[in-house]
């Protein structure tokens, strides 16, 4: 009996199954077509195909309104497929869909495999778009990654494929297709990248702007020439595997890559380390804006000239020898008004700003901010100390070389830079009335409280760093670094001014005053001897463990500027001092910066650079015995004829 319902039950397992997977299949389809309705419902106007949506321009000019950049979308113009050589839409398609002459605007077998290619890897290593759907997602939809925009994606790559050849949607694709730093279709990157139109590229240039496509802003070659090439490679073996190229030819690409051929006027650009920074910050001032703007920057673009000119004689001299890779200098007003930024020694091939983005040691530039916490603290520029080896719970500071010099005054520690004394001074006074002192003048970086922030071990960036030395150069008024004076739009409307009376006073005219006599004698006899510029001038030297970085701060009544030089890996460079390289290139800046401007000389301590009496301006009597008529201008942001 058994044996003979057996069969049966077997049957009516095998057909619950096929019922129940008709059904499931039935009510996904259901649930699809009602997804794909759904957001079909609001599809974006197909009108955008036509419409090309440019960005807003950005014009930059220097605070005397001389044109210093331009920013916004570069569109080449409009090419037909049948214009461009053979090999660049053949680039495209090989790399990008190479199954596009023959999919219906998706293509399942692509998909497939890297949906298979993904779960492999366990992330997203594949897209499996073709070049209908990037259109589709380019020209009408969001980059966000949502099943709504897959879908309309979808729906928008069948509906172009319906209402275009194959041809005029790649003609589309490669008109519209952004392929970094701000180029919108193969001309205008063609035209940015080569100076050349899309017309004329040859096969490695073709290779190299169809791997643009995979990641345009990592890939750019203005960003990463070497990432650029090799992308290329890989976008010329596929055109062999496709059979569009021969391996011959592949390999001749190969061996001369594309390069970089910047046009006269790219060539020219300069200052563009500081258009980036000052874009970076526009944003804080208006929030996101489509008008077109016309930015006065604080820069001076004859200075900053000035400042690329003395960086390129360093790295076409000395730096290869004494192992310099990378150089940085910062110029600014006393107030903060930034004039010249460099932050590397070629901006094509680097565009990380080592003046605002680096954190390194400045080693004894730092000790300024010790010796003003110590006049401070009653601490005389003739005060005596030992310089002697010492230990401080078990660390023992080391002067350079092992030289120590006995009986120095307050002052000669200084200008010798001791590292003993300034261990000394810091511990005498405290390293917190340090710590505070370097808060007052601008520092924001990480500070540890340990017996070797007097030796400047605490990491910062070279703009923080200068910004500090402007308070001294204030006379102890602080400096906020800025970089915007004036935001305009197209019509000539004003949408931000600068106005403010910055940070205040941070430290006492007298202890700046004593600070800069002394700075002074660094410039004149001390570690900064290189730096002498024939008109009065402070500054200091400053020199990371194993000459990592090497730096040179400083400052006349008009102009103060930082000088880095190191390495981007912490390299020790040959045997580089603050008082070396950086000091002359100092020097070589400064002295141009301050061709045809008449010589002031600093605040000068009057009186022994006692504190005031009770009811006495001492700030008013220090700024009179130099000569100056009414009161000073403590902070005031505008420019004064003979200032750079």
């Amino acid at each position: 009996m058994s044996q003979a319902t057996a069969p049966k039950s077997g049957r009516g397992w095998l057909a619950r199954l096929i019922y129940w997977l008709v059904v499931l299949a039935v009510w996904g389809l259901i649930a699809a077509m009602g997804v794909i309705v759904w957001y079909a419902y609001d599809l974006p106007s197909v009108d955008k195909l036509s419409a090309i949506q440019r960005k807003p321009s950005l014009t930059l000019l220097d605070y005397k309104g001389r044109r210093i950049a331009e920013f916004g979308d570069v569109y080449g113009a409009p090419v037909q497929l049948n214009e461009l050589p053979k090999h660049l839409p053949r680039a495209v398609v090989a790399t990008e869909d190479r199954r596009f002459y023959s999919h219906f605007g998706v293509d399942p077998i692509g998909l497939a495999r890297a949906m298979y290619n993904n779960l492999r890897a366990g992330r997203i290593v594949q897209g499996g778009s073709t070049i209908s759907q990037q259109l589709a997602k380019n020209v009408f939809l969001t980059p966000r990654r949502t099943l709504k925009r897959k879908v309309q994606e979808f729906l928008l790559a069948l509906w172009l494929e319906a209402n275009f050849s194959k041809e005029q949607i790649l003609t589309l694709y490669l008109n519209r297709v952004y392929l970094g730093a701000g180029a919108y279709g193969v001309d205008a990157a063609a035209r940015r990248y080569f100076s050349k139109p899309a017309a004329k590229v040859n096969l490695a240039e073709a290779a190299m702007l169809a791997g643009l496509l995979k990641a345009p802003s990592r890939l750019a070659p203005t960003r990463d020439l070497k990432a650029a090439r090799k992308r290329a490679a890989v976008v010329l073996n596929n055109m062999v595997r496709v059979g569009y190229i021969e391996p011959s030819a592949a390999q001749a690409a190969k061996k001369k890559p594309a390069g970089l051929r910047r046009g006269r006027a790219a060539r020219g650009r300069s200052a563009r380390y500081f258009a980036d920074w000052v874009m970076d910050r526009l944003t804080d001032y208006l929030g996101p804006t489509e008008r077109n703007l016309v930015i006065r920057t604080t820069l001076d673009r004859a200075m900053q000239r000035q400042a690329e000119a003395a960086m390129a004689k360093l790295f076409a001299g000395p730096a290869r020898k004494r192992k310099i890779g990378q150089g940085a200098l910062v110029a600014m007003a006393p107030n903060g008004a930034v004039r010249v930024m460099v932050g590397g020694r070629n901006y094509g091939k680097s565009q990380y700003n080592r003046a605002t983005q680096a954190r390194r040691q400045p080693g004894s530039a730092f000790k300024p901010v010790v010796y003003l916490a110590g006049l401070e603290a009653g601490l005389r520029p003739d005060t005596i100390f030992m310089d002697k080896p010492i230990t401080i719970n078990g660390w023992s500071p080391k002067n350079y070389a092992g030289k120590y010099r006995g009986r120095l005054s307050f002052s000669q520690a200084l200008a010798y830079s001791s590292n003993s004394i300034a261990v000394q001074v810091s511990e005498r006074v405290g390293r917190d009335r340090v710590v505070d002192a370097a808060r007052r003048l601008g520092l924001t970086s990480r500070i540890r409280s340990h017996p070797s922030i007097a030796l400047g071990t605490a990491e910062v960036g070279l703009l923080e760093l200068t910004t500090m030395y402007a308070a001294l150069a204030n006379k102890g008024i602080g400096a906020l670094a800025h970089g915007i004076l004036e935001v305009r739009d197209g019509r000539g409307n004003i949408l931000y001014q600068r106005r403010g009376s910055g940070r205040g006073e941070v430290a006492r005219p007298w202890h700046v005053a004593e600070l800069g006599q002394m700075l002074t004698a660094t410039i004149q006899t001390g570690t900064g001897r290189n730096a002498r510029i024939k008109r009065p001038a402070a500054g200091k030297t400053g020199t990371s463990q194993d000459y990592r970085d090497a730096w040179f701060l400083g400052y006349t009544n008009q102009l103060v500027a930082g000088v880095w030089l190191g390495n981007d890996n912490g390299a020790p460079m040959n045997r580089v001092t603050g008082g070396g390289a950086p000091a002359r290139l100092w020097r070589d800046f400064m002295q141009a910066a301050h061709k045809g401007l008449p010589a002031r000389s600093l605040l000068k301590p009057v009186g022994g650079a006692r504190p005031p009496k009770a009811g006495e301006n001492l700030f008013d009597r220090l700024w009179k015995s130099l000569g100056a008529g009414g009161s000073p201008a403590t902070n005031n942001n505008s420019d004064k004829r003979g200032d750079p």
